[in-house]
Order: C-alpha cells, then sequence, then structure tokens
C-alpha cells in the first residue's frame, strides 16, 4: 500500500511554501538542505517547528519544503502555515488547537508600496516654509 502524503500551501510577505508531509521520524528538508543547515537562527527553527509542538507530534512526521521569494522571516512563517495546513489535513483534530494558537490564519502584513512624491510608502521629504 502507498504512503499518505498529505500537500499544503503557505503564504507570508512575498513568500510561498509548497509542503510535502508524510508518517516518519521528524526529518524537516526545506530546499534539499536539512532545516539546521537551512536556518541559522535557532528562533527561525522554533517559529518552524511550532505547529508540531502545539499538537504535540514532533517526530511523527517527515516534512519536505520547497519555499521561494522574501526573506528568512517570512519564509520561516509561510513553512509554519504550510505545516499547519498540512496537519489538519493528517487530522481534523488538530484545527481546534491551531487555530486557537492563530497558525492557520494567513498574516495580511506585507510591504505597502512605495507613493510617488514621496520619499517612502508614507515618509515624506523635508518641508520647509523658505
Amino acid at each position: 500500500m502507498a504512503e499518505i502524503e498529505y500537500n499544503a500551501t503557505g503564504r507570508r510577505k512575498s513568500s510561498i511554501a509548497q509542503v510535502f508531509m508524510k508518517a516518519g521520524t521528524g526529518n524537516i528538508v526545506i530546499n534539499k538542505k536539512p532545516m539546521t543547515q537551512y536556518f541559522p537562527h535557532e528562533t527561525m527553527k522554533m517559529i518552524v517547528q511550532q505547529p508540531l509542538h502545539v499538537v504535540a507530534v514532533s517526530g511523527k512526521y517527515d516534512i519536505s519544503v520547497r519555499v521561494k521569494g522574501g526573506g528568512y522571516s517570512g519564509q520561516a512563517s509561510a513553512i509554519r502555515h504550510g505545516i499547519s495546513r498540512a496537519l489538519v489535513m493528517a487530522n481534523s483534530d488538530f484545527r481546534g488547537k491551531l487555530k486557537k494558537e492563530g497558525l492557520l490564519t494567513r498574516d495580511p502584513r506585507a510591504v505597502e508600496r512605495k507613493k510617488y512624491g514621496l520619499k517612502g510608502a508614507r515618509a515624506r521629504f523635508q518641508f520647509s516654509k523658505r
């Protein structure tokens, strides 16, 4: 019998993560690199593993991720969102816990575009009366 694999997509800022999850030993591979090698900071690793700790299934699933766009912070949050969605596909009982922690909600915050006539999105050039 074939192994069941759960696919989900997570997004944050300009990052998009495709998550492939199947039963296993807890290996997390991001863009064909181990998670410890891909993310240099411990905080990023904690963000990625947060949904697994919330539903207490650390070490029960092998996770493979393809992520592109954005920086490390956005990518880590996109992966977290994708893993949360995949866990709900695997077991619908996890939905309540993950929803309560806010892990199933896509964070809509993104960089505001620069407006013409201004220095940035809202910053203006210095005004002088004379």
